[in-house]
């Protein structure tokens, strides 16, 4: 039996936040008979900077900083992330080495007037903050105009009720887990709109050094889940990649066989860069590494230089 009694997840304050540590609460409790967990809440910088695209402040690490503090200084033993927005590099002293089992991994298009982006009319207002988003929405329909959308599910579903959007962009995964089912109006299909790396599945972060811990969380981990994750976070570590930058990767598995696509391309649209690699699965962080070096071979280090403002190579 674990000597462990008593576990904190460190969590943000926003709903989806919640849902998924009250989720990671319950199948450890659940796994676990006796063992009770507690939620520490947090406000970070990144929710609390709501005016400024994220690309601009630093990108999504601002919602796990506090997060991470809190574990490194004994005042949390675990935080849950979603994995499309979790840093490629962690601080000294905290590993995330556990991977659930992805959710929907697409993108929803998100409209109270229209069920696709063809739909939309010329010049329809479209909401997301999501470099990689907007370039491929562009590249498709370079008539629609892109705004900025921040805040939590929430905050942006009541703008597009307002009528500051014609539609919003999301990750189905937040809404499908927050039953929000009836708020999609159709599933971005791939082939339109290539999701981020880690998008749908929760990741979980704790002090490198504490087995203990580790082996509580070990029945929670997705063989599955986690090869394609890797092969994804392989190919946008490669291009220095945070979650805000024009970088999808998506890998899907089937028995042993990995394939994976990547894509980059310009915020405007007009140059995107595609490649598609596929293996095994014991090949998956080489598989990332060989597809990020294929789209720099196509010109993607110049594209990315010009967002993070200094060279990629």
């Amino acid at each position: 039996m674990s000597a462990v009694t008593t576990l904190r997840i460190a969590t943000r304050k926003s709903p989806l936040a919640m849902w998924q540590a009250e989720h990671i609460k319950a199948r450890l409790e659940a796994l676990h008979p006796g063992l009770v967990v507690e939620l520490v809440t947090f406000t970070t910088q990144g929710d609390k900077i709501l005016d400024v695209p994220l690309a601009k402040i630093g990108g999504k690490g601002l919602f796990v900083k506090e997060l991470e503090v809190a574990m490194l200084d004994g005042r949390a033993d675990i935080a849950v992330h979603s994995m499309k927005d979790v840093p490629m590099e962690f601080p000294e002293g905290l590993e995330l080495g556990i991977i659930c089992e992805r959710e929907n991994p697409h993108d929803a298009f998100v409209s109270n007037h229209y069920k696709t982006i063809d739909e939309l009319p010329q010049g329809a207002v479209v909401g997301t903050s999501s470099l990689r988003r907007q370039c491929q929405i562009q590249q498709q329909r370079p008539d629609l105009i892109i705004k900025s959308l921040r805040g939590n599910v929430q905050t942006r579903l009541s703008k597009l009720d307002a009528g500051e959007f014609d539609a919003i962009i999301l990750a189905a995964a937040g809404l499908l887990r927050m039953e929000m089912h009836d708020r999609i109006a159709s599933f971005i299909p791939a082939e339109q709109s290539l999701p981020a790396g880690g998008q749908g599945a929760l990741g979980i972060e704790w002090r490198a050094n504490d087995s203990a811990i580790h082996e509580l969380l070990k029945p929670l981990h997705d063989d599955k889940t986690a090869a394609c994750v890797l092969a994804e976070r392989a190919l946008n570590r490669r291009l220095q990649g945070g979650c805000q930058v024009p970088i999808a990767a998506y890998a899907e598995l089937d028995g042993n066989a990995l394939s994976l696509r990547g894509l980059v391309g310009s915020v405007d649209g007009k140059t995107m860069l595609r490649t598609a690699q596929s293996g095994l699965a014991a090949d998956a962080e080489a598989m990332g590494i060989a597809a990020a070096e294929d789209l720099l071979a196509q010109g993607a280090g110049a594209i990315l230089s010009a967002v993070y403002g200094h060279d990629v190579k």
